[in-house]
């Protein structure tokens, strides 16, 4: 049944999860750092669009008086983030095996048995994501009214000068952080999974989950490097996720290698082979009988 396909994939078959411990942060940061510097062409054709995705929604924001969800929209890619890598995972999965990669080995998420449970996952971040922003919305609205700022200056005047100000920022921090925990919880090792194994997206979900809980304190501090790490890619108008968002993805990788024992039956990818070319001669014809072969050739204009 494919609706339980997606639930639970091929069997809801439970991986083994290790403990891990800092020594393995700071190998799968070294590793996702030497996947960019190797193919960073690759790479980086592929993350651009992230940076062009914030310019745009910095510019929606701006023009249509929505500058008070400008700080949510940002924060909001780490919301998104583990959907939005999955080519980079694909990209490290496919190094890993000896692959010799391109950027279109991107695009091999695509043949991944459980496509349909990563869209399916995919689907619940983005909701996430549109709660988080109704939220933030809300927020504002519940301490500003429901006008918007006339100038950049009059918005972080009204911020960071009054008391409502101080009370958005630390509730909006405050909430956003159990977003981001929900999401660190329910993803951190989800999409590697459904990339290496054919399993559903409950399957995805409750492994991250128990990897979170075995390991509370590398996995809070791995949350914590990501959060830094994207403040930083996006302070210069987000041009710094171009890099952020490769290693991040890279680093995910080898983090899921480190916290989720090896399939004993791995995944075995089944390239489409390649197509025969059709060899065409004009004008000649081969009409076989037997063991002999005739040529016909049919000159044109040729008189009975």
């Amino acid at each position: 049944m494919p609706n339980l396909h997606v639930l639970t994939g091929a069997g809801p078959t439970y991986p083994i999860i290790r403990k891990i411990g800092v020594a393995d942060l700071k190998d799968a940061v070294a590793k996702g750092i030497h996947d960019f510097l190797v193919m960073p062409t690759h790479v980086i054709f592929v993350a651009i669009i992230y940076p062009i995705v914030g310019l745009f929604l910095a510019r929606m924001t701006f023009g249509y008086d929505m500058m008070p969800l400008l700080f949510p929209l940002a924060a909001g890619f780490a919301l998104i983030g583990p959907f939005a890598a999955i080519g980079l995972y694909e990209l490290s999965r496919q190094r890993e095996k000896g692959v010799d990669v391109s950027w279109k080995h991107a695009f091999g998420v695509l043949r991944c048995p459980s496509l349909d449970a990563i869209a399916a996952l995919g689907m619940v971040l983005m909701i996430v994501f549109l709660i988080w922003l109704t939220t933030a919305q809300w927020l504002y609205q519940s301490l500003f009214g429901y006008g918007s700022p006339e100038s950049i200056g009059q918005f972080l005047s009204d911020t960071l000068t009054t008391s409502e100000g101080w009370i958005l920022i630390i509730a909006g921090n405050g909430i956003g952080f159990l977003f981001a925990v929900l999401v660190l919880t329910i993803s951190v090792v989800s999409f590697p999974l459904l990339l290496d194994r054919d399993v559903g997206a409950m399957v995805a979900m409750h492994t991250s989950v128990r990897a979170v809980l075995r390991n509370p304190l590398m996995m809070a501090a791995w949350g914590l490097f990501v959060a830094v790490a994207l403040v930083i890619g996006s302070l210069p108008l987000f041009v710094g996720l171009a890099v952020v968002m490769p290693v991040l993805a890279h680093s995910t990788w080898h983090l899921y290698r480190k916290v989720v024992e090896p399939d004993p039956s791995p995944r075995e990818d089944h390239p489409r082979p390649p197509q025969k070319r059709r060899s065409r001669t004009r004008g000649r014809k081969t009409v076989s009988f037997g063991a002999t072969s005739r040529h016909i050739v049919s000159v044109a204009g040729r008189s009975p």
